[in-house]
């Protein structure tokens, strides 16, 4: 490991690429730590317990929104406006040529999302800043406005800053700038399980219980994360002019969790919705539906199970379309040994991935209710070890890691000549 890093840091270029990176973190970190004026924050804290919207979203922001800084947002509107940009491919043919088109095409669709995140923000900040305003030292129109620009401020600089690390720092700056925030919160769950251990409310056996359900967790993450299903692809011979083409074995990799860290995400929104609702309307049944739907009760789990294999399989089928990857089989003067191209490939590979996706959503759901499994066996409660963070966090810490990897080989290689 360390030979690796000093191979990293060997390398002027990538060496600069690590130090813009970490140094994009500090800003975002010291921004977390700048408090929006006017608003009483010992007020807003109070909101953020387990098992609301409020929670989950103070989760991606790295406590910013716990605190209400400027960074309260975090990039969640840009995630939003990518995801609905996403679904909108299916249905918008224009959209869909553009996904087509390469580079260029993703520019254009990247131009809509940062429009897209701005209108977003503005909406979620106006929102916010009227939802907390018991919260707001002097309510009036200009302190609404002020809060509201200052939110989407905050969203549309972290944007900016994620977007400088992807060009000038190593990874997706987005995705870091989330990896970043989860990682944050690493220490305060360390303080929090210190004073469990000097209380005696847990003894150094749940520790050592819970540290060993973590790695094991994240092993689990890991290899599902990079797991998928091989399906051959054989290459007919064709003669082009005076060469040859083609003639070679290859293969077509379906990813287990296509769907990434989305159906947690979908399925969590949906469920603490009504949760988060019920702490601002007062109304009896509201109160009660708003019971059985807290965090850890038995129709939550069984609801919040099934939506994730319910989204697993609706994303997975917008973000993958098996007709498409069966036409480019035949374009390219593909088959799969024994099915003839076209209609029989189709049917073939929508069956493979429909029993990958089922084994993918039985993963998602099952890290989904981990956290739950950890506490029922630890009795270790009040540290976030949960699904959403550990698929974000793997997820990033393999793509980073697969870009330095591939920078550090470019440079290391020289051929037979120096």
């Amino acid at each position: 490991m360390f030979s690796a890093l000093n191979n990293i840091f060997k390398i002027t270029e990538l060496r600069r690429k690590v130090i813009f990176t970490l140094a994009m973190f500090i800003v975002f970190r010291a921004g977390t730590h700048i408090p929006v004026p006017g608003v009483n924050a010992a007020m807003i804290e109070k909101l953020f317990t387990s098992g609301n919207l409020f929670g989950l979203l103070d989760m991606f922001s790295g406590g910013a929104l716990s605190s209400f800084s400027i960074f309260a947002m975090s990039i969640t509107p840009y995630i939003n406006a990518s995801i609905i940009t996403q679904l909108l491919t299916v249905v918008i043919p224009k959209l869909e040529q553009w996904s087509k088109e390469g580079g260029e095409g993703y520019q254009k669709i990247n131009k809509i999302n940062r429009y897209a995140s701005v209108v977003l923000g503005l909406i979620q900040a106006i929102g916010m800043a009227y939802g907390l305003r018991t919260a707001i030292n002097n309510p009036s129109f200009f302190s609404y406005a002020m809060i509201a620009i200052t939110l989407t401020a905050g969203t549309v600089f972290l944007m900016w800053i994620g977007e400088q690390i992807t060009a000038k720092g190593i990874g997706n700056g987005i995705s870091l700038i989330i990896f970043a925030g989860i990682v944050s919160r690493l220490p305060e769950g360390l303080h929090v399980m210190s004073q469990y251990l000097k209380a005696g409310t847990i003894n150094i056996f749940n520790v050592l219980i819970f540290a060993v359900l973590a790695v094991l967790m994240i092993a689990f993450v890991v290899a599902n994360t990079i797991a998928y299903r091989k399906v051959p692809v054989q290459y007919a011979k064709r003669i082009v002019g005076r060469k040859m083409y083609g003639g070679h074995t290859s293969f077509i990799p379906l990813k287990v969790n296509q769907a990434g860290v989305i159906p947690i995400i979908f399925a969590s929104s949906v469920l603490m919705f009504p949760v988060t609702i019920a702490q601002f309307i007062k109304v009896p049944w509201v109160q009660k539906v708003a019971s059985y739907l807290q965090w850890g009760t038995p129709l939550q789990t069984i609801l919040y199970i099934l939506m994730i294999v319910f989204f697993t399989y609706f994303y997975t089928a917008v973000s993958l379309n098996i007709a498409d990857m069966s036409d480019n089989i035949k374009k390219y003067g593909g088959f799969i040994p024994g099915l003839r191209p076209g209609k029989p490939t189709t049917d073939y590979l929508d069956k493979i991935m429909s029993r990958v996706t089922l084994a993918g959503a039985i993963f998602l759901a099952l890290i989904a209710i981990m956290p739950n499994i950890i506490v029922w066996i630890t009795g270790i409660s009040g540290i976030y070890f949960g699904g959403t963070a550990l698929l974000i966090v793997v997820g990033v810490a393999l793509d980073t890691m697969k870009q330095v990897e591939s920078l550090v080989l470019m440079r290391h290689y020289q051929g037979f000549m120096k």
